[in-house]
C-alpha cells in the first residue's frame, strides 16, 4: 500500500500496560502495514496470548493490504488497473467489494470531491509510486492536466452485482489510499469483537477506532496533532474523546513541495486535477465507521469549510473540526454543531 501521509494522532496515554484498581490491564499491540504502523490497545483481566492475536491481527491487514496495495504487482488492485478490455468483469475479494461501494457513495454524496482514481493526476504531480519525476522547480503543464483528467471519473467503473466490478474506459484505474487504512481499522475493530475483546483501540497511520473503555474505566482520549510543518509529531493541538467512535484525520502539511513560495500538497481538487490551496490544513472526522470517516476527511479538505461543514450537517452521527490556515499562518478552528473538544 502506498504510504499515505500521516497525520498523526498522539495517544493521549502512556503506551505502556497500565494497571486500574479492577486489576484490568492495557496491552499494546504494535507493528507495521501498508506502508506504516499500527498500535492496538486491548484491555483485559487474564490476557495470555499476545503473540497469537498480533498474529491473527497482521494475518487480517496483510489480506486487506494483498487486496488493495498499488505497490503489490499481484494484488486485486494492480490486476484491475492494468484491465484495458472495457468489457472484462473481474470478480473481486469482500474486502475490495465493501470499500469500492463506500468510495462510491463517498464520490457522491461529497459531489466528486473524493475521487478514487485520481491516481493519473496523483501520480503527474509526484505524488504518486513513481514520486516527483517532474522538474523540481516547474507545476506539470495546464494541457498534460486536462489530459490526464479525461482518464478519471470514478463514474467510469461500473459497480456490479455478486462482487464484480468493470471498467467504462481503457484508462479508468482506482486508488483507494484515501479509504483503506480506515478500513483497515475497522475490520481489525471486528477481529477483536469476535475475539470477545470488546474494550480496545485501534490506530492504523493515525485513524483510529474505539471501543468500551480503558483499564480505569474512563473514555479513550486521543489527540490531534499540531497541524504545521515544523511540529514534531508529539505536538498536541486538541484532545479529543472517543466512545465507540471512529476518528479519522487528513491534512496537507506533511506531504507537499513549494515553488515561488507556493505550497502544492497532495490533495487534489478533481475537477481542475491541481492541489488544494484554499487554506485547509486537517480535517478530523468522528463518525461510526472509520474508512468513512478516512474517506470524508479527505473529501472536506477539497470542499473547503462552508460547504465541507453543510454537508457534514446532514449527515447522521457524523462530525468535524476543520483547521485553516491564514495568510499570517495563524490558525482557525471551524466545528460542525455536535463536535467536542476537551481541550
Amino acid at each position: 500500500m502506498r504510504q499515505k501521509p500521516i497525520i498523526w494522532i498522539t495517544l493521549v496515554l502512556f503506551l505502556g500496560v497500565i494497571q486500574s484498581c479492577n486489576h484490568k490491564k492495557e496491552v499494546l499491540i504494535s507493528g507495521e502495514t501498508m506502508g506504516t504502523t499500527y498500535h492496538i490497545k486491548v484491555v483485559t483481566g487474564h490476557f495470555t496470548d499476545r503473540d497469537g492475536l498480533q498474529e491473527s491481527i497482521q494475518k487480517r491487514l496483510d489480506e486487506i493490504n494483498q487486496s488493495m496495495s498499488l505497490y503489490i504487482k499481484d494484488s486485486e488492485i494492480s490486476k484491475f488497473n492494468s484491465i484495458v478490455d472495457p468489457k472484462e468483469v473481474m470478480v473481486i475479494s469482500n474486502d475490495f467489494y465493501r470499500v469500492m461501494i463506500l468510495a462510491e457513495k463517498l464520490y457522491r454524496i461529497s459531489g466528486g470531491a473524493l475521487d478514487s482514481t485520481l491516481e493519473p493526476i496523483i501520480d503527474l504531480w509526484g505524488f504518486g509510486q513513481s514520486g516527483r519525476k517532474v522538474n523540481p522547480s516547474k507545476i506539470p503543464m495546464a494541457l498534460e492536466i486536462e489530459k490526464r483528467l479525461s482518464a478519471i471519473g470514478f463514474d467510469q467503473i461500473e459497480i456490479l452485482a455478486n462482487s464484480a466490478i468493470r471498467k467504462k474506459i481503457p484508462s479508468i484505474s482506482i486508488d483507494l489510499n484515501a479509504i483503506v487504512q480506515g478500513y483497515a481499522a475497522d475490520q481489525i475493530a471486528v477481529l477483536l469483537r469476535e475475539k470477545g475483546i470488546d474494550d480496545f483501540l485501534v490506530e492504523i497511520g493515525g485513524e483510529m477506532i474505539a471501543s468500551g473503555f480503558r483499564a480505569d474505566t474512563k473514555n479513550w482520549r486521543v489527540g490531534i496533532n499540531v497541524p504545521r510543518t515544523d511540529a514534531s509529531y508529539s505536538s498536541i493541538y486538541k484532545v479529543i474523546q472517543l466512545n465507540n467512535k471512529a476518528m479519522a484525520t487528513s491534512g496537507n502539511y506533511r506531504n507537499f513541495f513549494e515553488i515561488d513560495g507556493v505550497r502544492y500538497s497532495h490533495i487534489f481538487d478533481p475537477k481542475t486535477g491541481y492541489p488544494m490551496t484554499d487554506g485547509v490544513v486537517s480535517v478530523s472526522v468522528i463518525a461510526d465507521s472509520c474508512a468513512f470517516a478516512d474517506g470524508l476527511a479527505t473529501a472536506l479538505m477539497v470542499l473547503g469549510t462552508e460547504k465541507g461543514l453543510s454537508l457534514v450537517d446532514t449527515l447522521d452521527d457524523v462530525e468535524c473540526l476543520m483547521i485553516v490556515e491564514g495568510p499570517n499562518k495563524g490558525l482557525a478552528d471551524y466545528y460542525s454543531k455536535g463536535f467536542h473538544v476537551l481541550q
